[in-house]
């Protein structure tokens, strides 16, 4: 009997440790579908940034299958949020990266492909840069083109007590960045591409 109690014993902290070593690598990343409800965002020929970003979004958690890997989405339908109240809810969730997703536009419609942001005033600048270039690194291929990461004073990158980047998803205003950014076939590939950039 008191070798059963022993060996239960034993199997109930080797189990215990497991548990906790699961729950200690668990890395929360949180998913910042920029715009949303009044707020279009960049809006071309019917197509509007706030949907393409929300898709994009939806897409990289339904196709997370890594149960070490948390996807927090900000919003999950078309509300406005303010800029405040995402940062206090990032901040909350304390996750291990934020990426706020943006499509951007110009009156240069030649201008096209993938750019990323970072904030230089914050203690997180080294990882911010590493996760941007990678993110970048990630989604560009022959469908679109590869930008740089630049520094920006953006309110969530300077704001949330985490590594952010703000990524610019092609141009709305590039035919070939606009056709690619609202096909399911696109949005499908950027999602997989940014979820192999975090994993």
């Amino acid at each position: 009997m008191k070798t059963k109690i022993k060996i239960s014993v034993v199997l109930g902290i080797v189990l215990g440790l497991f548990a906790f070593k699961s729950i200690e690598s668990k890395r929360i990343i949180v998913i910042d579908a920029a715009h949303g409800g009044s707020d279009f965002g960049a809006t071309l020929a019917g197509t509007q940034e706030k949907i393409i970003v929300e898709f994009i979004a939806k897409k990289i958690k339904s196709q997370n299958s890594n149960d070490n890997l948390e996807i927090v989405l900000l919003r999950e339908g078309d509300q406005f949020m303010e800029l405040g109240e995402r940062v206090s809810t990032i901040n909350k969730l304390n996750p291990n990266l934020v990426i706020s997703l943006h499509i951007n536009s110009s009156k240069d419609s030649n201008k096209n492909g993938a750019e990323a942001y970072i904030s230089s005033n914050t203690k997180f600048y080294d990882q911010s840069k590493i996760s941007a270039e990678k993110v970048l690194e990630k989604i560009t291929t022959e469908n679109l083109s590869k930008g740089k990461v630049s520094e920006a004073n953006f309110f969530i990158l300077k704001k949330s007590n985490c590594p952010a980047v703000s990524l610019e998803i092609g141009y709305l205003s590039n035919e070939k960045d606009r056709k690619y950014v609202s096909s399911e076939k696109g949005q499908n590939e950027i999602a997989a591409k940014i979820l192999e950039a975090i994993k």
